[in-house]
This record gives C-alpha cells, structure tokens and sequence, in this order.
C-alpha cells in the first residue's frame, strides 16, 4: 500500500514549500497537466499559474508531463514557456524515463507533481522519485479519469484504515 502513499501533500501547486525542496536536491519539477495546473477544458494559463511557473524557472527545470495529447499539452506548455511530454501513460514510468535520459539527471533530483494517486503517485512511486499530491483543481474530470477516481477512492479507504494517507489531511 506505500507505493501509493505521496511524500508531500498538499491543497495546491500554490501550497508547496518548494524552498524545502530545493534544500533536498530536487531540481526538476514534472507537473501533471489536467486538474493539477490546469482546469481540464482551461486553454488560457491563469496569470497566477504563469507568475508561479516563471518564479520556480529561476531554481528548478520545470516540465510538463501527461497522458493528454500532444495538441492539449502543447498548447498549455507554450503558454508557460516549459518543456512536455504528452501521452505519457501514466502509470506507467516510459515518461520519466524520458525526462531522465534526455536531461541526464539523477532520480534524486526528480519530483512529480500531480492530482491523482493512480496515476501521478504510482508513476513518480515505481520510478522511486519524490512524490507530492495535491488535491484535483475542479470536479469535472477526462472521462477515462472517472475509473482512476473510482479505483482511487477504493485505495484511499484502505489507506485511511491502515492509517498510511488521508484526504484533507495536508503534510511535508
């Protein structure tokens, strides 16, 4: 059940000591796109998600990875002026891998950043990289995230009853 369990949890991408993790060595930032930094039929960047994005490009190399398609993300990451990789397949760790490679880093270094624990969590988990969770930004989700949800509240039950993770509970 750990391997579903965030390092950090948080409200929001605007709630996240990023100083603290700056202080441990991480140097890359992978945000999820859809119900992390971005409504998931938002098309313009909120001007305080671009102020927070240029701030956190001063200290760290961010990105943007995703299980959307290249259009979506794309036209998201360009706004921001940040780097991506789209039909990520999340949970799946073929992304991470990618990010990796292309920027020759260490593991040590990484930290995904995402809403969901089936598929940002686990992914960020197995790859055995800093994990931190925040809570989704709207209600309204991509189709295909209803099943992740639903197969993600059967995991939080278990979680909450092991008293391993609970929802609203925040932490760093």
């Amino acid at each position: 059940m750990h391997i579903y369990v965030p390092n950090i949890y948080q409200k929001s991408i605007f709630k996240i000591d990023y100083k603290k993790l700056k202080k441990k060595g991480i140097k890359y930032l992978i945000f999820d796109l859809d119900n992390t930094i971005a409504l998931v039929d938002e098309k313009k960047t909120p001007k305080k998600t671009k102020a927070l994005f240029d701030k956190l490009k001063t200290d760290f190399i961010v990105l943007i990875i995703s299980n959307n398609t290249k259009k979506r993300v794309k036209e998201y990451s360009d706004q921001l002026e940040v780097p991506f990789i789209s039909m990520a397949m999340k949970p799946l760790t073929k992304g991470l891998i990618q990010i990796k490679k292309k920027y020759q880093c260490q593991k040590e270094e990484m930290c995904m950043i995402g809403d969901q624990i089936m598929t940002d969590v686990l992914s960020g988990n197995l790859y055995k990289i800093d994990t931190v969770l925040v809570d989704p930004l709207g209600k309204k989700d991509l189709k295909i995230t209803a099943l992740n949800r639903w197969i993600e509240n059967k995991v939080l039950k278990q979680l909450k009853k092991k008293k391993l993770f609970e929802k609203g509970k925040y932490y760093d």
